[in-house]
């Protein structure tokens, strides 16, 4: 996959901006439904690592927080997951941001790098989910008794489901970008 080392400070922008309006019309909703999008706030970080200069992952982060906020307090959604382990999911969040920042320098171009960009997919999900649901069990104080075997029965219920939803939007972004590069190729050529 070649990223966009060369972006201009206009692509990024762009690339930026439509990050966050995707995280906008997406977050309100972890596995959507038929009449919503599911969430992509852990592919929108991941992609950002690997499209975007660093400031950007502060303004994602205050984005999500945000809408969080927002979707709690004058929206009426529910408050379940806001615990003192909310900071964890910041956490994850920066795991996954790496995941697309060592993408970015070791990814390779078109098909080749389909394996590269499956394995740092999976890993960035697994360790992101490892931090986020970990502390929302163990310190979130919503579990009355936690213990080992739920805990791992909530990998089961709920891995599955995050992977999924993330290797989806990061894979249609690959195809997104292997058809502008084609596009691009053969625009130079001609």
């Amino acid at each position: 996959m070649n990223t966009c080392y060369h972006c201009t400070p206009r692509t990024q922008t762009f690339i930026g901006l439509f990050l966050m309006a995707f995280m906008l019309a997406t977050r309100f909703h972890h596995f959507g439904d038929a009449l919503h999008l599911p969430d992509a706030s852990w592919a929108i970080f991941f992609l950002a690592g690997l499209y975007l200069s660093p400031p950007w992952i502060g303004a994602l982060m205050l984005q999500a927080v945000a809408i969080d906020v927002a979707a709690v307090g004058w929206m009426g959604v529910p408050g379940y997951c806001l615990t003192t382990a909310y900071g964890a999911l910041l956490l994850a969040y920066g795991v996954l941001w790496q995941g697309g920042r060592w993408l970015r320098v070791h990814g390779v171009l078109g098909l080749a790098g389909l394996p590269t960009l499956a394995v740092t997919v999976i890993v960035s999900a697994l360790a992101a989910f490892a931090l986020s649901n970990g502390a929302f069990y163990w310190l979130g104080g919503r579990v009355t008794e936690p213990n080992l075997p739920q805990f791992l029965q909530t990998w089961v219920d709920y891995a599955p489901a995050y992977l999924g939803v993330m290797a989806l939007y990061v894979g249609l972004a690959a195809l997104v970008h292997e058809a502008l590069a084609i596009s691009t190729r053969r625009m130079r050529r001609a």
